[in-house]
């Protein structure tokens, strides 16, 4: 990690909970908004050890940053996380929603119920019980919450990513949903939606041969990174910058998807 650099100075001192955050683009995330100052609570659920040492990269920078253990997709674990985090920072401005997985590629058609539960509750369920215990922290100085949707919103998702990508498809629309919902309480509701994004996601659920399919249909001519998508979530974030932004979701993914 870099020096700070603070180039958006109403995210500092803004204290902001991201789920999913040990690894991947919600690592990057909670990494980028420590070098603009922000306190950040790092949610993980079983990655410990990625998730401390995220935190230690944003300590020894001079930033500041606390891990909470929780599952999103349990809603009692969404009201812990972010009690724990409004206990240790003393308020809250910001949610990112990031958490979420495959849960393996499985033929919609072939899920089991415990299987559709499952990806449902991390990917759709987990959003709206972050979100609920979050809105009356948010509501007192006005706020925001970003939640991460996918490309596969929009195209159905490839082999296997069905359920998934319905998930997502529920994320996006919940956005602008809660967007018309939320801002009269001052909390501006948006989305990103990456694209194909070189993360432990796709470790766990596509193969070499698949990572080079997919990245042959991205005009830029490859797979995103973690720290491509940083950007969008920063300029969501700061009202200097987004405050006439409400319920958009902006799309990553390097020309991949053009709506």
């Amino acid at each position: 990690m870099s020096a700070f650099r603070l180039v958006i100075p109403d995210l500092a001192d803004k204290a902001v909970i991201i789920t999913g955050a040990s690894t991947g683009i919600g690592a990057a995330v909670a990494v980028a908004f420590a070098e603009q100052g922000a306190k950040v609570a790092i949610g993980y659920h079983a990655s410990e050890e990625p998730a401390f040492a995220t935190k230690r990269e944003i300590e020894v920078a001079g930033g500041k940053a606390i891990a909470i253990m929780g599952d999103v997709a349990d809603p009692t674990h969404c009201d812990r996380l972010v009690a724990e985090a409004a206990a240790a920072f003393g308020r809250l401005d910001g949610l990112i929603n990031n958490a979420g997985l495959m849960l393996g590629r499985v033929p919609s058609y072939e899920a089991t119920d415990d299987h559709v539960r499952a990806v449902i509750d991390l990917n759709a369920r987990s959003v709206v019980s972050m979100t609920r215990a979050v809105v009356p922290w948010l509501e007192r100085q006005g706020g925001f919450v970003i939640n991460t949707s996918s490309i596969a919103a929009r195209n159905g998702g490839g082999g296997g990513a069905v359920l998934y990508a319905a998930a997502k498809g529920f994320v996006s629309t919940l956005t602008r949903g809660q967007a018309k919902e939320l801002i009269g309480k001052k909390i501006r509701v948006n989305a990103v939606a990456p694209g194909v994004i070189a993360t432990p996601f796709h470790d766990r659920y596509s193969d070499e041969e698949m990572m080079e399919t997919m990245r042959r249909t991205i005009p830029q001519g490859r797979v995103g990174t973690p720290e491509d998508c940083v950007g969008a979530y920063l300029f969501l974030a700061s009202d200097l910058l987004s405050a006439y932004v409400v319920g958009q979701v902006i799309e990553v993914n390097g020309g991949q998807l053009m709506p």
